[in-house]
């Protein structure tokens, strides 16, 4: 490990992935990153650590999922309602629906996904 790793790591610095888009004639890498991120059904969030090999995963599938950094609140949250021992996370659509340009959009244009930065906690507390 490299010494950002591991300040990175020892920090506490997570990302929150969730899947909003369907996967159905997606190409085959694509699908095959989003295996390993454990996203396999829609409304599912993971948390991963925040380290280049996945910054650049969670970039490459950024037309199909929401992520941000999480905060320890948030965490805390996710897992009292929906804990189990994995960090993966069944959720409900969001309360309120999404944002006004809907889920083809990306977040700085006005919809729902690719990088949200902080905003992913509210996110994750309409969805709960």
């Amino acid at each position: 490990m490299t010494e950002e790793t591991k300040k990175t790591e020892s920090a506490g610095g997570q990302y929150a992935a969730i899947l909003i888009r369907n996967t159905t004639r997606t190409s085959g890498d694509i699908r095959d990153t989003l295996i390993m991120l454990r996203l396999h059904k829609k409304f599912t969030c993971t948390l991963v650590p925040a380290i280049p090999s996945f910054k650049g995963m969670l970039n490459k599938t950024k037309d199909f999922i929401a992520y941000g950094e999480v905060d320890d609140e948030t965490v805390k949250l996710l897992n009292e309602k929906r804990g189990n021992d994995d960090n993966l996370f069944h959720l409900h659509p969001p309360r309120g629906g999404f944002e006004r340009k809907g889920i083809k959009r990306n977040f700085v244009q006005g919809g729902a996904i690719g990088y949200r930065g902080t905003k992913i906690n509210d996110l994750i507390k309409r969805m709960i």
